[in-house]
């Protein structure tokens, strides 16, 4: 997410701690912050630990090790919902529309489609190519 470029890990994942701990003191939120507390708040499995403060800011999650890392998670999360906005790429929007009325909501279609993001963001960063938006729109819509 270009909103991130720039950011080393822990400054990505104080934003997310900042604009939590903000959404509970009920405090006013900058756009970002707001689109951060509110993939926070559908994933309450996450609520404790970002609560834990320096831990969630250090913490490492390898594959090896089966944690899931909830910042990339969330982050997904968050670039579905910007490709789903923009329509982009070209598509998206109609296949997120129709897994979310299969489905039964919005979250629950983005969940089916994290995988197919991730996987498109390891490929292109594996080949040091652009994610191939249109094998990434075909795996979609075999969802």
């Amino acid at each position: 997410m270009p909103v991130f470029s720039g950011q080393n890990r822990e400054q990505m994942r104080r934003m997310y701690l900042d604009a939590w701990r903000k959404f509970t003191a009920q405090a006013p939120l900058e756009p970002l912050e707001a689109q951060l507390a509110a993939v926070i708040a559908e994933h309450p499995e996450y609520v404790t630990w970002l609560e834990s403060g320096e831990r969630a800011l250090t913490a490492d999650f390898s594959p090896e090790a089966g944690r899931q890392n909830p910042f990339l998670h969330m982050g997904l999360h968050l670039a579905i919902r910007e490709q789903v906005a923009t329509n982009r790429p070209a598509g998206i929007a109609e296949v997120h529309q129709r897994l979310s009325a299969r489905l039964g909501d919005t979250h629950a279609a983005e969940h089916a489609m994290l995988e197919s993001l991730a996987e498109a963001l390891w490929e292109a960063q594996r080949s040091g190519q652009p994610p191939d938006e249109q094998v990434y729109l075909e795996r979609l819509r075999a969802l």
